[in-house]
């Protein structure tokens, strides 16, 4: 009836005993699960159509809460920093995960399952047999179909359990002001914050008195006044003037203006649902979008870092119209004109002197896009699997999973996320240095000043120079970080609501 069920029989291979487990009291077994269906969602944090993947599973997570029906994720990372329990335990709260995650140490289960590409979703029967296996989004229904036939086929056969069983989740919400905060944006000693996991968007000024708080709180694609209107982990945020703000509204697949004078928030570009992989553009509220993660301004029109389509959309506020800009929607590190460029999940956008900055996560690197020639420059950067920590010359430099970009005149800012460091990009020297990061302790800030924050970063996701400071956002920390780049100080934002 499906591809995608087995024609031999296949005994799914048991999970390593050693492993370690996240969201869950103790260690699950194929043993212990028989007579359930088993639903394996094998992912890595960094990546994007791993994140599309997860709403779905949730939904059918509730769909099925009462049925003896298990989803557990399996984490294989790509990256070093997601080889950490610690750090696959962050984002597992970020992205709200419900279900166990196992820690796939060095891809031993992704290898035993042959899997081969993220993600992949592997099904178990309740015998114990692999009955499924698809790498890739858009299999919900797949799921669903296959699932409902094990139910049914079980259930007539006496081989399901017959009460679910019960795992003990371990991950809870921290209490605290910012919840993962992901963008900020600054402008006339304001700024714009995005508390993602509070589902807003809070305005303070440059003391961290806060002036707005923009949104209910609840996740959701809702228009209205400032306290009604709702988003839905919003990251990107910029400045179009001195009373509207920008936001990408990542998992909306939306592009929102919030408008402090008339005290509104409204839809500008999206339907709610996730975009094709490759879509002409079109009017604004017609055209759906894949999660933009970042925004920036210029005249009339907005930039977006379209991570979902590995491309930079612009949407134009006069014409209504938003469209593809820069990348062909293909997943790679390739200089070209803008229409011929191939991009990998740009995360961090900004603006300067007609020069696009953006970070691509997936290739680790800094690009910029002149728009004045239309042709898009690696900064830094070499491939998909091409990452580490290294400063020096601009083409040796490493970097892993940026997120977040600004430039001056002479220096690009980075957010080196997966680093958890910030480092700088010298535009006439072409040499990379690290400013603020675990390996630089003596620049983090002066050990003897009593003021001095010794908390190291833990992966931001954006910085901004203002003022001849940096404020970053200290994601995994839940905080807004300020690094005086005369006094060498770091120290954390006093936001208070």
């Amino acid at each position: 009836m499906f591809d995608n069920i087995f024609s031999k029989v296949t005994k799914a291979p048991e999970f390593p005993q050693e492993f370690e487990w996240i969201n869950t009291k103790e260690p699950l077994s194929l043993e212990k699960l028989r007579g359930h269906v088993i639903v394996l969602d094998f992912w890595t944090y960094c990546c994007i159509n791993c994140m599309h993947t997860l709403p779905v599973l949730a939904e059918l997570e509730k769909k099925y809460k009462d049925s003896p029906v298990v989803f557990i994720g399996v984490h294989a990372a790509k990256f070093f920093n997601e080889k950490e329990k610690q750090n696959i335990a962050q984002a597992v709260a970020r992205y709200e995960i419900s279900h166990p995650v196992i820690v796939d140490q060095n891809m031993t289960v992704w290898s035993n399952f042959g899997v081969n590409g993220w993600p992949t979703i592997a099904i178990i029967d309740p015998n114990g047999t692999l009955v499924y296996r698809q790498s890739g989004e858009g299999q919900k229904e797949m799921i669903e179909d296959t699932i409902d036939v094990l139910l049914e086929k079980h259930s007539n056969s006496h081989t399901l359990a017959r009460e679910p069983i019960v795992i003990h989740h371990t991950i809870k919400k921290d209490a605290t002001t910012l919840s993962f905060p992901g963008k900020i944006s600054i402008f006339n000693k304001k700024i714009a914050i995005s508390d993602s996991n509070h589902n807003r968007i809070l305005v303070t000024d440059t003391s961290g008195k806060v002036l707005h708080v923009i949104g209910n709180g609840k996740p959701g694609l809702q228009d209205g006044n400032l306290s009604q209107a709702s988003f839905w982990r919003p990251q990107g945020v910029a400045w179009y003037n001195d009373y509207t703000i920008i936001v990408a509204d990542t998992e909306n697949h939306a592009l929102r203006k919030i408008d402090l004078e008339k005290n509104q928030v409204t839809t500008l570009v999206g339907t709610g649902r996730q975009g094709p992989w490759r879509s002409p553009g079109g009017r604004g509220k017609e055209t759906a979008i894949s999660s933009p993660w970042d925004v920036t301004t210029k005249d009339n029109l907005v930039f977006i870092a379209m991570a979902g389509n590995h491309q930079l959309w612009e949407y134009d506020t006069t014409t209504d119209i938003a469209r593809p800009f820069a990348g062909t929607g293909q997943e790679d590190i390739v200089d070209a004109d803008r229409t011929r460029a191939l991009l990998a999940q740009p995360s961090g956008i900004f603006l300067h002197n007609d020069i696009i900055y953006f970070v691509d996560s997936e290739t680790s690197s800094v690009r910029e896009l002149d728009l004045n020639t239309g042709y898009v420059r690696t900064v830094v950067g070499h491939g998909l699997f091409a990452f580490g920590h290294k400063d020096g010359n601009s083409n040796q430099a490493l970097f892993q999973h940026p997120l977040g970009v600004c430039s001056t005149q002479e220096k690009i800012f980075v957010a080196d996320t997966y680093n958890s460091a910030i480092r700088i990009i010298d535009k006439t020297t072409e040499q990379v240095a690290t400013v603020v990061g675990k390996k630089e302790t003596s620049t983090m800030c002066k050990l003897d000043d009593p003021s001095c924050d010794t908390l190291f970063l833990y992966e931001p996701s954006d910085v901004k120079w203002y003022d001849d400071k940096l404020y970053i956002a200290d994601t995994n920390n839940h905080l807004i970080r300020i690094y005086d780049l005369k006094t060498n100080l770091l120290q954390t934002l006093d936001i208070q609501i």
